[in-house]
């Protein structure tokens, strides 16, 4: 019944996906993070949802998981996790029973929520020294800075 549901709910929605067995692989568009990429996983008891957010931040570790920290106690359904080596996921796990096209809409809407609206402060926060750099190299070559512009404020 859930992978029926997830199945339609995706198709009705014109989702980028594929299917693997009892896993969906989700392609969601963004406005600052262009995709996010997802999982959607049908386990034997429960449903779970993974989606990448960044990789491991290069500076201000402790600054970062604190924001994330702080940010999981308004969330909807997910929190924000680090795997193994760093990376910053978004995850979550639903029962079987509230697997609906409504409660779809809303955890695959709110994890595309969490990872566009975070992308920016997450990158100013833990790869500042990263843009800054990344600013100048495209500024001394006269490259465009056209997707550098909201961090801007960074380099004065």
């Amino acid at each position: 019944m859930a992978i029926a549901t997830i199945e339609e709910f995706l198709e009705s929605h014109e989702i980028e996906h594929d299917r693997n067995d009892n896993s969906f692989f989700l392609t969601l568009p963004g406005e600052r993070k262009l995709q996010t990429h997802c999982a959607i996983v049908v386990g034997d008891h429960s449903v779970s949802i993974n989606a990448f957010v960044i990789r491991k931040p290069d500076e201000n570790v402790a600054e970062v998981h604190e924001w994330l920290l702080k940010k999981n106690a308004s969330m909807y359904c997910v929190a924000f996790a680090i795997n193994e080596m760093g990376d910053i996921y978004l995850v979550g796990r639903l029962p079987f029973h509230s697997i609906s096209e409504q409660e779809l809409d809303r955890v695959i809407g709110a994890v595309l929520q969490y990872s566009d609206s975070s992308f920016n402060p997450l990158l100013e926060i833990g790869f500042s020294s990263a843009i800054r750099r990344e600013w100048a190299w495209r500024v001394s070559r006269g490259e465009s800075l056209a997707n550098l512009k909201a961090f801007e404020h960074l380099i004065r």
